[in-house]
């Protein structure tokens, strides 16, 4: 996978991921996709997202996995393997390797750019501002910034609920934080999702991924009839 030269900057970027295994990664993609396939779709997507995070300035770059490092794994950053536990507890041990300011995404929004991140690691990012929150359509968050991270901000908020991003956000604010806000992103869980946000990145991996898996559906369908 090539790239351009990393960038620096004043924040350490955290991606958390899993290792795209089939069977357990993007389930929610199965059916219409197979194991195999949405495996494919992770895998693309979280390509799309390190490809895209080599090209911000940051401090240092961090891939905090669940699995082993594959082929999809970029030069330039480092890969930390995700602590036991519930996804709260994950994200709140993530910010914790973290000295100084942290922006933590995952690997379900493949259509983040750099105008996109713009906002949150420009040199005045944290000038008056103690969070970054980019909310998710799914009542959920694909972004989390803290200018000085702290665990017990996230830890205990329960994950992957409707009102997950609102409650992580009245965490901050109830904790006396200036949270500033990204815009807000689709994931990628259903596969209703998945072409939204193609049609929203056509140029990434993700994109050409889901384009090829349908030609090949459209086929297979021609070739049973």
């Amino acid at each position: 996978m090539s790239a351009p030269a990393p960038c620096q900057g004043a924040t350490t970027l955290l991606v958390i991921a899993k290792e795209p295994v089939p069977g357990r990664v993007k389930t929610r993609l199965t059916p219409p996709f197979s194991p195999g396939e949405a495996a494919e779709l992770a895998t693309a997507a979280l390509e799309d997202t390190l490809r895209t995070v080599l090209t911000l300035p940051a401090r240092r770059r961090v891939l905090v996995l669940d699995g082993h490092p594959g082929a999809w794994t970029p030069p330039g950053f480092d890969v930390l393997p995700q602590c036991a536990g519930t996804l709260d507890e994950r994200i709140a041990a993530a910010f914790g390797t973290c000295s100084g300011p942290a922006l933590l995404i995952g690997m379900d929004t493949p259509q983040i750019t750099p105008a996109l991140m713009a906002p949150a690691l420009a040199e005045d990012a944290w000038d008056g501002c103690d969070a970054w929150f980019g909310p998710a359509e799914d009542g959920g968050f694909w972004a989390l910034g803290l200018a000085a991270p702290d665990p017990g901000l996230v830890r205990g908020v329960p994950m992957s609920r409707p009102g997950t991003g609102e409650i992580q956000r009245a965490r901050l604010t109830d904790a006396g934080l200036r949270v500033r806000s990204l815009p807000p992103l689709r994931d990628v869980d259903t596969a209703e999702d998945a072409r939204y946000v193609a049609d929203a990145a056509p140029h990434g991996s993700f994109a050409e991924t889901l384009a090829r898996l349908d030609r090949l559906d459209r086929l297979d369908r021609v070739v049973v009839r």
